[in-house]
């Protein structure tokens, strides 16, 4: 049973620099009422020592699996029944290929693999080892196995690297962990999202002119690929329709890669048709040429101009969210990329184009927007009854704003489901 004032938290710590962390974790969770017991790998133990643990968490920490006196009485055993939820914040690359492979040579590993407790991690390491695809497929075992992934964040590392690998804020793993708006201890991360699926578009089009020539835009599709990571982290599931960009998918996610607007678009009204929620973040070209040449346009030197014919390109927010409201129509979320009037565009644009939620930002903020790490937003949504809603979200790391994004995103569609 729970304990009155909250729920039993086994808070394992592997070994990597994001350890220090997990001290403000603990505290942080024993003032929010939950009891914590800690256990840390010898690998963690060089980076905090246990003693800072134990006086944070009222409870000795554990740090083997072979301690003569807690297990005269089967204490490994005793601790897997105990907790409700095991939290592993850091959970190093080489923790999670270990517990991805069902190894059981420490004790952390051990009560895992003998706990019926709701399983979630907090990854932390570099950036390259994050992107390594043993790290992907271990990520997705684990997935597959129940565990919940809490980020990783994205930003400068202790090693210098800039990337996606440093494990989330001690406050922003409690917001996930358990939901700040609700007066119970529910996890936030709760399986209700498990059987969810939402189809995410992300980045640029490109509409060739000729077989060198095309015409596109800024986006690099962060964005989107943030948005991804977001509800993976709730526990979702994720496809996501890319344009052509530089980045590598996120862990769980199915990619479908496309080019043109007319591509994107037969990909969104083939996935959409499943989807429980659908989040058009791509940038799509509102144009293409109706007729692009078939080689290569020469520059002639008796002309000082060129005149191209360009043709509308498919409406794909529009059409998704102009399907009947029925039980398969999904949740429909835009994106306003405005440059002025912000509010005004976004608004109009949630009007017209049916949509139940729009994101709008403005990409002409310097640092913001466009192929930048931070981004703020302006979310107008409507309800079942037509009664609107508004909240700005201030400038921060898109990871963050996708977090944001995502966990309104599907509050709104929970409710609008019953």
């Amino acid at each position: 049973m729970s304990s009155a004032s909250g729920r039993r938290i086994l808070l394992g710590i592997s070994g990597g620099i994001a350890a220090y962390k997990s001290a403000q974790l603990a505290r942080l969770l024993k003032q929010g009422g939950h009891e914590v017991r800690v256990v840390m790998t010898q690998g963690a133990q060089a980076f905090i020592a246990p003693l800072t643990l134990q006086a944070l968490s009222g409870e000795p920490v554990r740090t083997s699996l072979l301690d003569p006196e807690a297990e005269a009485g089967m204490g490994h055993i005793e601790l897997a029944r105990w907790a409700e939820i095991i939290l592993v914040a850091p959970a190093t690359a080489d923790l999670m290929a270990r517990l991805a492979q069902g190894h059981a040579d420490d004790l952390l590993t051990t009560l895992c693999l003998a706990s019926p407790a709701q399983k979630i991690m907090a990854p932390a390491m570099n950036q390259a080892m994050w992107a390594h695809p043993a790290t992907a497929r271990n990520a997705e075992q684990l997935r597959e196995d129940g565990w919940q992934l809490l980020g990783p964040d994205s930003g400068e590392q202790a090693c210098g690297d800039v990337g996606p690998g440093r494990m989330l804020e001690p406050e922003s793993i409690c917001a996930a962990l358990f939901d700040a708006t609700s007066t119970s201890t529910t996890p936030a991360v709760a399986s209700s999202n498990s059987g969810l699926h939402i189809v995410i578009t992300a980045g640029p089009t490109r509409e060739p002119l000729d077989p060198v020539r095309y015409l596109s835009n800024h986006s690099s599709g962060k964005m989107g690929y943030a948005l991804a990571t977001a509800a993976t982290e709730l526990g979702a599931r994720v496809t996501l329709i890319s344009g052509p960009v530089s980045l590598t998918t996120p862990p769980g996610v199915q990619r479908v890669d496309v080019e043109t607007a007319v591509q994107m678009a037969e990909a969104a009204e083939q996935l959409a048709n499943g989807a429980d929620v659908f989040i058009g973040c791509a940038a799509v070209a509102d144009y293409r040429a109706e007729t692009p040449a078939e080689h290569k346009l020469k520059k002639r030197a008796d002309e000082d101009s060129l005149t191209l014919r360009l043709v509308k390109n498919p409406d794909i927010i529009a059409a998704i969210a102009g399907r009947a409201r029925s039980p398969g129509r999904p949740y429909v979320v835009g994106f306003a990329a405005e440059t002025r009037d912000l509010e005004d565009y976004a608004r109009d644009k949630l009007t017209r184009k049916n949509l139940d939620m729009v994101v709008g930002n403005d990409v002409s903020l310097v640092g913001l927007g466009f192929g930048g790490d931070n981004n703020a937003a302006l979310l107008l949504w409507r309800d079942m009854e037509g009664r609107e809603g508004r909240q700005e979200l201030p400038p921060q790391p898109k990871i963050e704003l996708a977090r944001a994004i995502i966990h309104h995103a599907l509050s709104q569609h929970s409710i609008n489901s019953h």
